[in-house]
């Protein structure tokens, strides 16, 4: 007896959730509704004689039967893949810019998310500041921008709003009668002409100690233990102190990602797709 084939849509939704953790993350990759993806899991679930995900109030997890199946439900998706790539056209190319004070050390795990949505796209990624992507956007240089919100731009979508600190290394101290030492990017950095506003309307003294190219430099900065910088915990190795409070600095406020996009065909707004909800589950922890 031939038993029935299973759905790969139903095993696609499987994976989405079981990468994403989440239902609603999954439906946005997906391009559809939490219901409906629901809807393809218990299905998917009916089919096996098994359950895959056991949900509760607070997150999604795999029982014993879906992480044995993970690997399997992801090989099945890339023979498929791979049986299509033989009637598909010359490779589509996504050109996608992301702010530096963006991409984070989540940056490997977003782009094998993007190629497990379409292996054939090819995906070009540039990293820069949020002024300088935006203008290359304009100039029709790049498909897609993921940048922090930019003063005098109403356009674009919200992706997520993202928490910042001002943090400094584990047993760094502020030497008493001395401005504060902060590590920056060099400019145009819209997080650092927020920080020195929000210092200066404070009336904190401060002082640049370290200037970086990119947040990778400025969190080895802090680390290294020479001053303290305004950056999304995220950025920061494990064990980096949020000193605001505790010296009385401004707070920081929430600061948006923006996405903006021209993309139309729904080939690449599907890689797009998984990319927003993949970056959404990092921000979110």
């Amino acid at each position: 007896m031939v038993q029935r084939p299973l759905d790969l849509d139903a095993v696609q939704a499987f994976v989405s959730v079981a990468e994403l953790g989440s239902f609603t993350r999954a439906a946005e990759t997906m391009r559809t509704t939490q219901a409906a993806v629901s809807l393809k899991l218990k299905r998917l679930e009916t089919r096996l004689g098994c359950r895959l995900v056991e949900r509760t109030p607070r997150r999604v997890q795999l029982s014993g039967r879906g992480a044995s199946f993970l690997d399997h439900a992801r090989s099945l998706l890339e023979a498929h893949e791979r049986a299509l790539a033989g009637f598909t056209a010359a490779r589509q190319r996504l050109a996608i810019g992301m702010s530096d004070h963006v991409a984070g050390p989540e940056l490997p795990a977003l782009i094998a998310r993007m190629n497990a949505q379409d292996p054939q796209m090819l995906i070009e990624i540039r990293i820069g500041s949020s002024a300088e992507l935006l203008q290359s956007f304009d100039r029709r240089e790049l498909d897609t921008v993921i940048v922090r919100l930019h003063a005098g731009r109403a356009d674009g979508e919200v992706l997520v709003e993202e928490k910042f600190g001002w943090f400094a290394a584990p047993g760094w101290r502020r030497r008493a009668g001395e401005p504060l030492p902060v590590a920056t990017m060099a400019e145009p950095c819209g997080v650092r002409a927020i920080a020195a506003e929000l210092l200066d309307a404070a009336g904190v003294p401060w002082t640049e100690i370290f200037v970086g190219g990119g947040v990778a430099a400025v969190a080895a900065a802090v680390m290294a233990g020479l001053g303290v910088a305004a950056l999304a915990p995220r950025m920061l190795p494990f064990g980096a102190v949020d000193v605001g409070p505790k010296l009385g600095l401004p707070d920081l406020p929430r600061l948006p990602v923006v996405l903006h996009t021209r993309l139309k065909e729904d080939r690449p707004r599907d890689t797009l797709a998984a990319l927003s909800a993949a970056f959404r589950s990092a921000v979110r922890g």
